[in-house]
């Protein structure tokens, strides 16, 4: 039932308002339908008629454009109402949703349903007041025309149905011809990320940046551009099957029906005329169904992201500030994780079994060569990848989904692959104005970053100084477990001893845990174990071995 998708969502999020819109376009609609019954009258009434045909008028005309003025009012308020309410349901379902369901379907899904498809059910949505109006005057021209000749009107109504029968196989091709074109658009937001994020590699190869444009940017943008064409040709046919059907109908009324069913002079006026009137509102509602099935097709897509927009999805809560919380001790007892198995491509990735007693305020190394396993075990650690197998326990009490939130809000980690927000968010602003300015020194980024206002003056820097603006944003999160995913790998030697000998033993001595995936082995004498991944399993874990 996709056509009622968009139906029930406008029913769900603003079932008021959509019925005050609906009823204006309504009201607007059969004032049109009675204006045309009025003009006919008055056209074969007699003089003495025209005093109540003149207030009749007046007054059908005065209602519909006051009901027309209702219905933009309402129309203007509505949408961009449920533009703000679906861009912030859907960006707080993507947030509440699992990590591995979104990287599955990368961030060109993501960002084309954030973007296109919150659009195109705009587009839909301000479609919804024009159709109730157009509909109205249809079906009041539709009584007024049974009402002048039954058996004329049924003969209309059979063809009609006729018509609409091959112009609905038109729109449902079209519909599926839309729908892939919706993924078609993913994958061309794909090649623009690959675009924006590899720049520099591009311009310093040209055959590679010639043929990324020829091979991957213009064959997408050409199978968008082909879909979208073959959609509106569809749609195109359609219209003039329907604009064809609506003459041959004329036709039929004027040079058919006086031989079949001999009506009235009356009858016959009325009809043409009525048929006339109608083609304005038959034309815009055809020409707002290929926006509708857009919104259909956005709506399918916004669902099978996996975050269904029912607005009952509990907000998360946060447990008690985490500045306040004692380091608690952890526990991973036969933890195991793996990826989805790709169709006829090797068993993928598996973690574990990890078994893993870790202690308030210990300080653990964590080693391993490329493809052991570090990161999916710094993600399973911190709450972001539900553990397939096995449990983790806080102070001896196992994480469940009820708690799998406030578990996730007692860590700070910069991963290898950060990203850094210029505005800190959630961090108190006394804190900010009270610590920011020591570690920005203590980091030797305050030549080139203040803090104004709880947020960065710049984060245009070199990777080494994003990494150590990301350490100071850990350090203002004050969270009673940090993790730092290979933070020294793009720093100097100078910056490595201070994190190593300064940094990491001032956390503790503040009473966090602390987890660090680092290779520099001269510096494990520091740290109270060393856990080695291979392949996704613990090769070992013990004390750091001392020269």
């Amino acid at each position: 039932m996709r056509s009622w998708r968009l139906l029930g969502f406008l029913l769900q999020h603003a079932r008021g308002t959509l019925w005050l819109l609906v009823a204006a376009g309504l009201v607007a609609g059969l004032c049109s339908a009675a204006l045309l019954a009025l003009i006919s009258r008055a056209l074969t009434a007699h003089n003495g008629a025209a005093g109540w045909l003149l207030a009749a008028f007046v007054s059908l005309t005065l209602g519909k454009l006051l009901a027309s003025l209702l219905a933009q009012l309402l129309l203007v308020r509505f949408t961009q109402g449920t533009i703000l309410e679906l861009s912030l349901t859907l960006a707080r379902k993507v947030l509440d949703a699992p990590l591995r369901l979104l990287e599955r379907r990368g961030g060109a899904q993501i960002l084309a349903t954030l973007t296109d498809d919150v659009s195109s059910v705009t587009w839909a949505v301000q479609c919804v007041p024009q159709l109730a109006m157009n509909a109205a005057v249809v079906l009041g021209c539709g009584v007024y025309l049974a009402w002048l000749s039954w058996p004329l009107f049924l003969a209309v109504l059979a063809a009609t149905a006729g018509g609409a029968l091959v112009y609905g196989c038109q729109h449902r091709r079209a519909f599926s011809v839309i729908h892939r074109a919706r993924g078609q658009r993913a994958t061309l937001f794909e090649h623009y990320r690959d675009l924006t994020q590899g720049l520099k590699e591009l311009m310093l190869h040209r055959a590679r940046r010639e043929r990324f444009l020829a091979d991957d940017v213009r064959a997408a943008a050409d199978a968008y551009r082909r879909s979208n064409l073959n959609a509106s040709t569809r749609y195109a046919l359609a219209e003039t099957w329907v604009q064809l059907l609506y003459h041959a109908l004329i036709a039929g009324v004027l040079f058919g029906a006086p031989l079949a069913l001999r009506p009235s002079p009356e009858v016959l006026t009325g009809y043409v005329f009525a048929m006339l009137y109608l083609m304005t509102p038959l034309w815009s509602i055809i020409g707002t169904l290929p926006a509708v099935a857009r919104g259909q097709v956005a709506l399918a897509a916004i669902e099978q992201l996996g975050v269904v927009l029912d607005g009952s999805a509990p907000h998360a809560t946060s447990p008690a500030t985490p500045s306040r919380l004692k380091a608690p001790a952890l526990q991973l007892h036969d933890v195991s994780f793996r990826y989805d198995d790709e169709p006829g491509a090797a068993p993928a990735f598996r973690l574990g079994p990890v078994n893993l007693d870790l202690a308030a305020g210990e300080l653990l190394f964590v080693v391993g060569g490329n493809g052991s396993g570090k990161s999916t075990f710094v993600k399973v650690l911190c709450g972001l990848y539900a553990p397939a197998s096995g449990a983790i326990r806080v102070d001896g009490v196992a994480v469940d989904d009820p708690t799998h939130g406030a578990y996730r809000e007692l860590f700070s980690v910069v991963f290898s692959d950060f990203h850094l927000f210029r505005r800190l968010h959630g961090i108190d602003a006394q804190r900010l104005r009270e610590l920011a300015p020591h570690f920005l020194r203590t980091l030797q980024l305050d030549a080139a970053v203040s803090l104004h206002d709880g947020r960065y003056s710049t984060t245009d820097l070199s990777q080494g100084q994003r990494k150590r603006l990301a350490l100071v944003t850990a350090y203002l999160e004050d969270r009673p477990i940090v993790v730092f995913d290979e933070w020294a790998a793009d720093q100097d030697p100078e910056y490595k001893r201070i994190f190593y000998t300064q940094l990491v033993p001032e956390l503790r001595a503040r009473g966090k845990t602390v987890i660090v995936i680092t290779h520099d082995d001269r510096y494990f004498h520091l740290g109270d174990r060393v856990l080695k991944l291979e392949d996704g399993r613990v090769a070992s874990l013990g004390a750091p071995v001392t020269a």
